[in-house]
């Protein structure tokens, strides 16, 4: 397979998810846990680009061209179910990136996004959750003082601008905190150890 053919493979990765999330969106079903079809999905995509990985290397811009580079990272960003993909995944584009090869913007949404399901707090804040308030919220983040200086480093915006952003998207969308919180916190609970994010 010729990396044209590989990229318009990613590219059709993301866009069924994409597709998918939309339409769960639409039909108010996107809240309501990880539903289903979106976890048989990610796992689809997950182990068609782990086959194109093993075949050429982290699929950066240089490699596949920056559609197919940026698709590439919303395939693994989403591929929750597949822990050791994501950190395998992360290990090779920390490497692209050290390298200039990748975005470092991408590697801070999954080093933060790895760090949460893991438990541990973000680096870089760009995960967030309902607070106890009924508020979209950063996740715990590791050093709250440095925050704001390691965005920049990466070419973030500052945790206050993004909030901002998260909070006006889930008002588009019609996210809201879930009608029984500690039932979703049990049942994220169970899945993370299910999958193999925590013991």
């Amino acid at each position: 397979m010729n990396r044209k053919d590989i990229a318009t493979r990613i590219i059709t990765l993301k866009d069924a998810d994409l597709r998918l999330r939309d339409q769960l969106l639409q039909t108010g079903q996107l809240n309501d846990g990880y539903h289903e079809e979106m976890a048989r999905l990610h796992h689809h995509n997950a182990d068609t680009l782990s086959t194109i990985i093993d075949e050429i290397g982290y699929p950066t811009a240089g490699k596949v061209g920056e559609e197919a580079s940026e698709a590439a990272w919303l395939v693994i960003q989403h591929a929750i179910g597949c822990p050791a993909f994501m950190k395998k995944c992360a290990g090779l584009l920390k490497e692209a990136v050290d390298k200039n090869q990748a975005n470092p913007i991408n590697l801070a949404y999954l080093t933060d996004r790895i760090a949460v399901f893991e438990g541990k707090p973000q680096p870089y804040g760009t995960q967030f959750d309902w607070d106890e308030n009924g508020v979209l919220s950063p996740a715990p983040i590791d050093d709250a003082a440095e925050v704001d200086r390691r965005r920049r480093s990466v070419g973030l915006n500052t945790l206050a601008e993004r909030a901002r952003v998260i909070r006006r998207q889930a008002r588009a969308e019609g996210q809201a905190l879930p009608a029984d919180p500690e039932k979703k916190r049990r049942e994220y609970r169970a899945w993370k150890k299910k999958v193999g994010w925590v013991q």
